[in-house]
């Protein structure tokens, strides 16, 4: 069941923190839809986020991340965003009418093992720049977006799903 009162969530985080499995996994527990909003720029687009990286570079990424979230109704869902929503303010209030915003912080370390994939995961950021920068430039705007923050270090999926969860009947 959809939590009372809360009418979606919005999953917010570094890429390889488990928005997606997690929101999967909520999902399916409420009974309520997911998205994953990576994929619904690849759709729009007709391509994957690192062709849309290696042809129009991140800026226009972000940009058109900022558009599909604005013109996308996110009523009674699970949201997981992209690792760069958080970028535009603009974005981040239109999702946050939909929902709680639940950052789901996993340490550095922990993405760094998860994440091995960084020239091919599609994440928006300025060439060169490595995890590490990219967690730094972000964490600010994960913290300042959220309505909740799971702690998620050496928690596994089932571990956070719990935590999650659990946070969200005292809401």
């Amino acid at each position: 069941m959809p939590v009372e009162g809360i009418p979606g969530i919005v999953l917010i985080g570094m890429p390889g923190a488990g928005k997606s499995t997690i929101g999967g996994l909520l999902a399916a527990r409420r009974g309520m839809p997911l998205v994953d909003t990576d994929h619904l720029i690849e759709l729009r687009e007709g391509e994957s986020l690192q062709s849309i990286l290696d042809q129009r570079g991140y800026l226009a990424l972000r940009a058109i991340e900022e558009q599909v979230l604005l013109a996308n109704d996110f009523t009674g869902q699970i949201v997981a965003t992209g690792g760069s929503a958080v970028y535009s303010a603009a974005a981040m209030a239109h999702l946050k009418r939909f929902g709680l915003c639940v950052f789901l912080d996993i340490p550095l370390d922990e993405i760094t093992m998860r994440v091995q994939n960084l020239e091919s995961r599609g994440i928006a950021g300025p060439p060169g720049l490595g995890l590490a920068q990219v967690y730094a430039e972000r964490l600010p705007l994960y913290r300042r977006y959220a309505d909740m923050i799971i702690d998620g270090a050496g928690l596994d999926e089932s571990g956070l799903l719990a935590e999650l969860e659990t946070a969200l009947t005292s809401v």
